[in-house]
């Protein structure tokens, strides 16, 4: 962290990083101090001076503000099987933030090269992280996502494995192929049903709602493919008519489980609420946000496909994936754990504010 050289150098090397931190793209030649020459730019793949190894540049690496969207998907899940959220839960929620943050680990390190180019400012093309240290946690953190997952139940590893596959298949091969949206909302849809299978034991009541939430991501992973580049309104268009579309169905309560299924029989579940207009209103009202949140930066985006503006709808897009949740639960008649999904969006952008991390992106 501390470095022997003179403050003013430290200070002007400092400010032109700052400067690319706020416009994510190639990076623009800096003049050293003291030297007419411009500083040459770093080739893509050659290895950057080591400047900090700390808690902030894990936390930029890992996107700490992104792990509000995890939590709910789980809690969907449950709902819709059709049982109270309890202790399986938690362990299917851990699990899900281990594979989440192990596929954000992983992602950089397949990237780094193209990083060095395009986002020099992220921890492994700008030294702060080692790309093997990336590597290595996004291993151990696979290992203990699957473990939480175990611990769950055998139902819950069953979902839990194509999902660490089904993440790792996406960063090292899949991402820049057309196949790569889809394995994306794959990944999403699989989450939302690590939840049910933890929680209720089985998978096949969540199907619906894990439908959604992955064509919710499909929408948002096919903007984010040129988010550094722009140009392109048709992603931005389809993303508006997916959420519009989405939000018209999230707003529809699902019909009752079986009266037989072990889930809605046993009183006082989330998929048994006795006030069936509250949470009907309630899933309107959060399928409302939803659309709220993600259609005004995919709007703007489809006007303008700058990449500024195609960063805002992909941030807005992630953004929304809480009210979507949050509907998803209402939908399926969970109304506390709808209200207990749709809390995290505010704590997230608490968190965000509080780390100065506000940017948020899945690529």
């Amino acid at each position: 962290m501390n470095r022997a050289v003179p403050a003013a150098r430290d200070r002007s090397a400092r400010e032109p990083a700052a400067a690319r931190a706020q416009a994510p793209g190639p990076r623009t030649p800096a003049s050293a101090p003291g030297s007419p020459e411009p500083a040459t730019p770093r080739a893509p793949g050659a290895r950057a001076p080591r400047t900090d190894g700390g808690i902030g540049a894990w936390a930029e690496l890992l996107r700490l503000p992104a792990l509000f969207t995890v939590p709910g998907d789980a809690l969907a899940g449950a709902a819709a099987a059709g049982a109270r959220p309890g202790p399986r839960t938690l362990l299917a929620i851990g699990s899900s933030l281990c594979l989440y943050e192990a596929g954000m680990a992983l992602n950089d390190w397949a990237d780094r090269e193209e990083d060095a180019v395009e986002r020099p400012h992220r921890p492994l093309p700008s030294g702060r992280v080692r790309p093997a240290a990336a590597l290595t946690a996004a291993g151990a953190l696979t290992g203990a996502g699957l473990a939480l997952a175990a611990g769950a139940g055998r139902p819950a590893l069953a979902v839990a494995a194509p999902l660490a596959a089904t993440v790792w298949a996406y960063d090292l091969a899949l991402k820049h192929t057309p196949a790569g949206p889809a394995a994306m909302a794959a990944a999403r849809g699989l989450d939302l049903l690590l939840g049910a299978a933890a929680t209720g034991g089985g998978t096949r009541a969540a199907l619906p709602s894990a439908a959604l939430l992955g064509s919710h991501t499909l929408a948002v992973t096919a903007v984010s493919r040129r988010e550094t580049t722009g140009g392109s309104a048709l992603a931005p268009l389809a993303a508006l008519a997916t959420t519009g579309a989405l939000a018209g169905l999230a707003a529809r309560r699902r019909n009752r489980l079986p009266a037989g299924r072990r889930a809605a029989a046993a009183p006082g579940l989330s998929g048994s609420t006795p006030a069936p207009g509250v949470t009907d209103a309630l899933g309107a009202g959060l399928s409302a946000v939803y659309a709220a949140t993600a259609a005004r930066p995919y709007f703007h985006a489809a006007l303008n496909p700058s990449p500024p503006l195609t960063q805002r709808a992909v941030g807005g897009g992630i953004r929304a994936t809480i009210p979507l949740q949050a509907a998803l639960a209402a939908r399926s008649g969970a109304g506390a754990t709808s209200l207990l999904i749709a809390a995290l969006a505010p704590a997230g952008r608490w968190f965000a504010r509080r780390t100065a991390m506000r940017k948020v992106s899945i690529t």
